[in-house]
């Protein structure tokens, strides 16, 4: 292992409840209709995959307005705390005391900002790629490939941290070596998960030897 890419959202942060909250409100309140899966869809969609999506759930608005209004309330939500998944900042400063650190993220480049200001893991990571700044967002690789350009290492000396479904394609379609971290609540479908390296229980679980 060379470097360590982590995704955001379900692994260092844990923002799907409040994204789940955020836009579900967001589609109620202009005219479109939630399904059940719309969730696991939206999951690792970049800003303008999801918005277009909300749009086709009947959202009165163009996808422009979408994106502004929900990155708005998302990041209003931050700013009265972040709500880091347990053990984030252990695990960051664990794997950057051996390694380069990437991240490769869903979100709006405005909200990756807000987050690695707001607890201080800015300063840990070398390279940070939104899904907004690549062709496409997950699960096409394009993101992780990116992280790897940017860290100068070849996505194959890689390893990947992911939690969803789209993430763990994305990852792994790049060629990297993904571990696991489900999300209890928003757990990967099987055959995604079958594509990790190794699968973790917690962050607590991620150390630089377990991954070398």
């Amino acid at each position: 292992m060379d470097a360590c890419v982590f995704d955001l959202d379900g692994v260092l942060v844990d923002s799907e409840p409040v994204w789940e909250e955020v836009r579900r409100a967001f589609v109620a309140e202009h005219g479109g209709h939630w399904q059940s899966d719309t969730q696991a869809r939206l999951m690792g969609m970049s800003t303008g995959e999801w918005a277009e999506y909300l749009h086709e759930l009947g959202v009165s608005l163009s996808p422009e307005r979408i994106a502004d209004g929900v990155i708005q309330q998302m990041k209003a939500r931050y700013h009265r705390g972040v709500p880091l998944m347990p053990g984030a900042v252990a695990a960051v400063a664990r794997l950057a005391g051996r390694v380069p650190l990437g991240l490769a993220s869903s979100s709006p480049r405005a909200l990756i900002d807000a987050v690695l200001a707001e607890t201080g893991l800015g300063a840990h990571f070398t390279a940070t790629v939104s899904t907004e700044e690549v062709a496409k967002g997950k699960p096409a690789p394009d993101g992780y490939l990116e992280a790897a350009r940017k860290l100068g290492v070849a996505p194959e000396r890689c390893v990947a941290v992911e939690d969803s479904s789209n993430g763990l394609r994305s990852a792994h379609a790049a060629g990297m070596r993904v571990v696991a971290i489900p999300h209890p609540a928003y757990p990967p479908a099987s055959d995604a998960l079958d594509l990790a390296w190794r699968t973790l229980p917690s962050l607590a679980a991620l150390t630089p030897d377990i991954l070398s």
